[in-house]
């Protein structure tokens, strides 16, 4: 039986080991579980969604760690370390806390008469699980990675499921309309559990399903909303749900318009939970004034005004637009764009390119992604021209782009980058070795 010494071989292997990077079905996942014997006593939410997973997972981990308890929280993809994927009572798993779990999954793994193959999530996800199952945790939270149904996550019964929104992404895997998509994210509901759904138009699919198997399902509009607090000097809203009303509460810390469907779904699996997880208005004034989570629409202090956004379909492009737009007003605009080719993205441009002037595109390190060509050709398709007021360069690396458009970007400007997940992380790596 193969295993390493360290988290960081452990990860170069499983790259590797399973030649298909998302090979869709639970049954090779679901036997590795089983002999794992892997289960929770507490509470746990799964969430899955188009946009919005990663800061609805914050908003409720914050939330329940400012009331006292014990939380596992699983998000990915992960922009600097692995690490951030497990983070137990806020804080991120160290390598020695993960080691002992990928053993164990390999052993679970090899347990049968032929070794079952996982792919990279999968394996991590299990660990991941294993982990949290040992810490005898109050809460556990997990983001689903790909769709809902034959996702890893749901191998294991959610007590709530939240799905944030729905909309076209990976369509090779999950179908190309909202009607297919919606089936295969209410795939993480369950029978007599709380279902709650966040997009304000969801569709019907996701709704039928939950009624086929009997799930409680909470629809945004109609089981709970949030409403703008009239005449309110500070900005407040309330959360109005089933049979709880949250007043006077202050906007979360995440920037972003689409911030408040977010907080309003995870109030209502607080809500849901209650009886099992009660939280005060206190604490979820102190989740909320507290919660953090990088790249989403993220503005770091100082001038020029730097913008970070892992946003990468034209759902999250019109989020981002709306946002960029709000901000006031900038002489320049320059974006450091990097994205994958399977991605939407002339819908993506189309969103932002009222909002930027000078484009630098960049190639990423990974088979599927765009080239910076590539990118360049779609945005020309556009209507995108050079001249003293609108440009587009091309670069081989995201730090080269922004490196680049800090040279060039006056105070007054600003520089956003977005487009990916390797994006954003190119750009957070090289400012971090400028610190040194």
């Amino acid at each position: 039986m193969s295993t390493f010494p360290t988290l960081d071989a452990w990860l170069t292997h499983l790259e590797t080991a399973h030649p298909v990077g998302i090979d869709m079905g639970l049954e090779r996942i679901r036997k590795v579980k089983d002999a794992l014997n892997l289960k929770f006593d507490c509470p746990m939410f799964t969430v899955g969604g188009t946009n919005g997973k990663g800061s609805t997972c914050a908003i409720l981990e914050t939330i329940l760690l400012k009331a006292g308890y014990h939380v596992g929280c699983h998000t990915s993809p992960h922009l600097l370390s692995f690490n951030e994927r497990a983070r137990i009572d806020g804080v991120e798993a160290s390598d020695a806390d993960l080691l002992p779990h990928f053993e164990a999954v390999e052993a679970a793994r090899n347990s049968f008469a032929i070794p079952v193959s996982l792919t990279y999530f999968e394996f991590t996800t299990l660990a991941i699980m294993h982990l949290f199952a040992a810490r005898g945790l109050d809460a556990v939270i997990f983001e689903v990675g790909l769709g809902g149904r034959l996702d890893a996550v749901n191998v294991l019964d959610t007590d709530c499921a939240i799905v944030t929104s729905i909309d076209l992404d990976h369509t090779e895997y999950l179908g190309d309309t909202r009607e297919k998509i919606g089936f295969e994210k209410a795939g993480i509901f369950r029978p007599g559990a709380p279902a709650i759904c966040a997009d304000p138009f969801p569709p019907q699919s996701l709704i039928d399903h939950a009624q086929a198997i009997g799930a409680d399902l909470w629809l945004f509009g109609r089981d709970f909303r949030y409403e703008g607090q009239a005449g309110s000097e500070r900005q407040q809203w309330n959360y109005v749900g089933r049979s709880l009303r949250r007043s006077a509460l202050a906007y979360p810390a995440l920037r972003g318009a689409n911030q408040l469907i977010n907080t309003s779904a995870a109030l209502a699996a607080l809500e849901a939970l209650r009886d099992r997880l009660p939280v005060s208005a206190q604490d979820i004034r102190l989740g909320l004034a507290n919660v953090e989570l990088p790249g989403r629409f993220q503005v770091l202090p100082g001038k020029p005004s730097i913008i970070l956004d892992v946003g990468h379909n034209p759902h999250a492009a019109a989020v981002l637009g709306q946002n960029l737009s709000g901000m006031g007003y900038f002489p320049y605009t320059y974006a450091v764009f990097g994205a994958m080719r399977d991605k939407d993205l002339a819908g993506v441009v189309a969103h932002l390119k009222g909002e930027i002037d000078h484009w630098c595109v960049t190639d990423l390190p990974l088979p599927r992604a765009a080239s910076a060509q590539q990118l360049e050709a779609v945005l020309r398709e556009a209507g995108v021209e050079d001249g003293p007021d609108s440009s587009i360069t091309r670069y081989e690396t995201p730090a080269t782009a922004f490196q680049d458009a800090l040279k060039r970007a006056t105070e007054n400007d600003r520089i956003l980058v977005f487009g990916s997940f390797l994006t954003v992380a190119g750009v957070m790596a090289w400012r971090k070795s400028q610190q040194h």
